[in-house]
Formats: structure tokens, C-alpha cells, sequence
């Protein structure tokens, strides 16, 4: 009819999945990679919804439900969260990078609880505060459970929220509409080239975040040793946006020196022509880095810095993280870190040869479902610094398991032991440690599961790594005993403090 009827609608909530729709929600019909909610719009009506919000592209007819068209769903979803969530934390950071966004958000929580100031965290480990704690599925959530968790933090009197932002949550505009006074920016390597088509598109979605997301007047930290800042600088040169760096000839935060002492580092800095020592509990030195960007954000919260940099020895690794998990009475540790890229696993063995100067063993496999490429690479990379491998099972997720180590030994094969079990995997490389070594377990780090497509089991590398040293009883071959053991057994003021039934001791 020509004269269309104008009426209000009350809206009582937002959704996205029809199954989940309630009577007067507004219901957005994404499209998604694998479906299109357009399919769904049906069901939504059937659940008595109030409108509909969809794109230019829909067949739809019914005259009792309006529906509201719009180009760009994603966008619009992101503003009605906005809006019908108006409580927000008053300070939000998001971190954005291949690597170390897990690490900058946890050790920015970390400072901020330290120093008596609620924060959260919320990315890969779920949403991290002292009163309110969440499981979620993915880095960067969606707009409607992020909004919704954000009025949650600040009516529990959280101001200040640090967010991982992914690359594919960036494109996904889950992060539009929020107001964003601090980006941060990790690195960039080779990932998610199954999803972005090639490293431009991938780096160029990460920029949105600077380009479009933050505010006038916010602030960007990242690393001047990147080879990205080039970029960077631009950007936030063109728009006007303040710079807080670290790096080696960085403004804010100049690292000037850095020393390995065990799982410690010793590294001097100087802030404003200041020099300070610090003794930081971190195995790798992009570890360092990632500690200083959050040392960064959390001084635009207005910590005064002494009062940060006083903190910082009781800095923990974030779980699966480069974590040290054991180290055992024959000078030989047990690491267990996420390494799931090239890069990252090859980061993460020169950090340990540089920290440790240790021969290493390692234990990983590959996901399923995902970047098959990365795989022969990988085994490579393990043999470049590996005195042996043990290929096993990561989450083969719907690929036959045999097939994926297949790929991986083809990169490895001299040193190779094919292992499909992942906890026989970790145990046979447990009784291969040799005295001075370092076991590490790659690729799983904080995760408590493994995905074997039809089915997903209980696992935690971590645990099972506790489990097989707290059964064992060590008994190392007399050759492993080697001076400097004798030298601390026969230290009076050890021996007081030796349990002896327990293999963690570090003697």
C-alpha cells in the first residue's frame, strides 16, 4: 500500500542468532562465511521478534514486522550493542599484533591489580578481573557479548578494560563503537593466511583500529625496533595521535641493556634520562617488550611510574606463555609456550637458546583444518635448533592426525619421533631430559582441551607435565650428577630446605 503505517516499536534486547531470538528483540541477520542469517529471518519472525535489521540483498514479506535495511550489518550491530549498553568501563585499551596480545593485556591486569586498581582483561583467556571471571570462545567476542560484559565490569567498578583486538575481529567491526582511548600494536608475522589472502590485507585490517577506531585525542604504544612503526607513524602522524614507545632508541621507555640470569632477566633502562634496573621473571626477550607496552598503558591510567616499576618483580608469565613449568634437580627445565606459527615457535626456541644456553628438546604437533603449509616449515624450524623431536598431536580437529605429522617430520625427519599420543609424547620426552637441557611443549600452551573433531578431550599440557614428574621418582644416572650438584648438596644452608619427596626442588 502507498500509505505505509508508522508506528514505535519497544525493543527489549538484541540478537544475532534466531535460535537464542526472545519476543521484542531486534534481530540482525548477518552474513555470515559459512551462512547467511538471512536464512533465519523466518524463525526470528516466529519468535514474535520486534524488527528486523538486514542488508540491501533480502526477500522478506511481511507487513506486521518492519524491517530495517542497512549496508553494512556488522557496523550497525556494533552501534545498536553501543547504545542499548550504555555503561562502559571509562578507559579502554584494545592490543592488536600476531603475537603478544595475550601477554600485553595479562601484564597490563597484572600492574593495575598490583597496584590496587580494578581492571580486566579480555581476549584469548576469557575476561579476567578480581569479581567478575569468563570463559569465551573467541579473542576478540562478539559485538553483543562484548558490549553486554563491558556494563557488567563497570557496574562492578571496573574503569579500566584492556580488549585483544584480532585481525578478523577488526574486520568483523566487533570493536566499532566503542570508545577506544589507547591502541596498542604488537608485531606482525606470518598468520591467519587462510582467512585474510595475504599479508597486506592481513597488516591492513589490523590498521584499522588506528585509522578508524580510535579517537581524536587517544593514544598508540608500540615498539620502535618494528619494522611496522614506519607505518604506524604515519598514521598517527596524519591524525594526530600521541606516540608512547619502547625500544632501543625509543623515547619513552630506552632499553639499554638486557642480561639472562636463569628464568630471569636482568634489563636496564632509562625513562626520561632516568636509568632503572629491573629484575624481570620472563623467559624471552619479545617477553620484555610486551611488559613494556603494558607498562606504557598502564602509565596513561595515571600510575605514577616508580610505583609501577616497584611491581614489576612479581610479573608472571601468562599461562602457557614461554611459562616454566618445572625446573628439576638435574639443572634441566621444562617450558611449556603456545607456539602455534612459524614464527612464534621460532621465537620462542631462540629465546630459550639465547636465555638458557641449553641443548633443547621439543614436543608439538599442528592443528587440523588449518594453514597446511605452515606444517613442513615448522618441523624445519624445529631442527634448526632441536637436539630432538617429538611429533605428536595438536587438535587435528576433522584431519586424519597421521597425515598432519606426516607433514611436519617431512621438515624433520633425521631427529624425528612420531608420537600420535600426546601425553605418551610428553612422557617418553620427560625420560629423555638429559642433565643441563630443556624440554619444551609446543603449540597447546594455556589450553584444557584437545579437539579431535568428533570428539574433544580433556587435556592441559601443563598438568600432565605435573602429573608424569610427581610419579616419577628421579633417579638420574650418576654421570648427571655433575659438579655444581655436588656443591649445592654439600651447601649446609640448601640442605635445611630440601623436601625430598618432591622432584620440583630446584636444588
Amino acid at each position: 500500500s502507498a500509505r505505509k503505517k508508522y508506528r514505535k516499536i519497544s525493543v527489549e534486547g538484541i540478537c544475532f542468532d534466531s535460535r537464542k531470538a526472545k519476543k521484542k528483540d531486534i534481530f540482525f541477520a548477518i552474513e555470515g562465511n559459512r551462512t547467511s542469517g538471512t536464512k533465519f529471518i523466518k524463525e526470528a519472525i516466529s519468535k514474535d521478534v520486534s524488527a528486523i535489521v538486514s542488508t540491501k540483498k533480502t526477500k522478506y514479506k511481511n507487513d506486521q514486522i518492519p524491517l530495517v535495511l542497512v549496508k553494512d550489518i556488522r557496523k550497525s550491530l556494533s552501534e545498536a550493542c553501543s547504545k542499548f549498553y550504555k555503561k562502559k568501563p571509562t578507559n579502554i585499551i584494545a592490543v592488536t599484533g600476531t603475537n603478544g596480545k595475550s601477554s600485553v593485556a595479562y601484564f597490563f591486569y597484572q600492574i593495575l591489580s598490583l597496584n590496587k586498581i580494578s581492571a580486566a582483561s579480555i581476549g584469548t583467556l576469557g575476561i579476567i578481573s578480581k569479581k567478575y571471571n569468563k570463559k569465551i570462545n573467541l579473542t576478540s567476542m562478539d559485538p553483543l557479548s562484548l558490549h553486554k560484559n563491558l556494563q557488567i565490569l563497570a557496574r562492578n567498578g571496573v574503569n579500566h578494560a584492556i580488549l585483544e583486538a584480532s585481525s578478523h575481529g577488526l574486520e568483523q567491526k566487533r570493536l566499532d563503537n566503542l570508545n577506544i582511548n589507547t591502541g596498542i600494536f604488537t608485531n606482525l608475522s606470518h598468520d591467519h593466511l587462510d582467512y585474510h589472502k595475504n599479508m597486506k590485507s592481513y597488516f591492513n585490517s589490523k590498521m584499522y583500529l588506528f585509522k578508524n577506531l580510535l579517537k581524536k585525542n587517544s593514544k598508540i604504544i608500540t615498539d620502535e625496533d618494528n619494522k611496522e612503526f614506519k607505518i604506524i607513524k604515519k598514521i598517527t602522524n596524519r591524525r594526530g595521535i600521541k606516540k608512547n614507545t619502547n625500544g632501543t632508541e625509543a623515547r619513552n621507555i630506552k632499553i639499554l641493556n638486557n642480561k639472562y640470569k636463569q628464568n630471569k632477566q636482568i634489563v636496564k633502562i632509562s625513562i626520561n634520562s632516568k636509568i632503572f634496573n629491573l629484575e624481570i621473571p620472563l623467559i624471552g626477550y619479545f617477553q620484555v617488550k610486551n611488559l613494556f607496552m603494558a607498562i606504557l598503558a598502564a602509565s596513561t591510567c595515571g600510575l605514577n611510574q616508580n610505583r609501577i616499576l616497584n611491581q614489576i618483580h612479581k610479573i608472571k608469565p601468562v599461562f602457557g606463555r614461554l611459562e616454566c613449568v618445572a625446573s628439576l634437580n638435574n639443572n634441566s627445565n621444562i617450558v611449556v609456550d603456545f607456539a602455534h606459527t612459524p614464527d612464534a615457535l621460532e621465537q620462542s626456541l631462540i629465546a630459550l637458546k639465547k636465555q638458557f644456553k641449553k641443548e633443547i628438546i621439543i614436543v608439538f604437533g599442528c592443528g587440523g583444518e588449518r594453514d597446511k603449509r605452515k606444517r613442513f616449515t615448522m618441523g624445519k624450524i624445529a631442527s634448526k635448533y632441536c637436539r630432538k623431536i617429538f611429533v605428536t598431536d595438536d587438535n587435528p580437529r576433522n584431519e586424519d592426525p597421521q597425515k598432519i605429522r606426516n607433514s611436519i617430520i617431512k621438515g624433520c625427519k633425521k631427529i624425528a619421533v612420531d608420537i600420535g599420543s600426546r601425553k605418551k609424547a610428553i612422557k617418553t620426552a620427560i625420560n629423555e631430559l638429559g642433565s643441563n637441557e630443556i624440554l619444551l611443549v609446543a603449540g597447546k600452551g594455556h589450553e584444557k582441551t584437545q579437539d579431535y573433531g568428533n570428539k574433544i578431550i580433556n587435556f592441559s599440557d601443563k598438568k600432565v607435565i605435573r602429573e608424569i614428574i610427581n610419579k616419577r621418582k628421579f633417579s638420574f644416572k650418576k654421570s648427571h650428577y655433575q659438579n655444581f650438584l655436588l656443591k649445592k648438596i654439600f651447601d649446609k644452608n640448601i640442605i635445611k630446605n630440601v623436601n625430598y619427596e618432591n622432584p620440583y626442588i630446584n636444588l
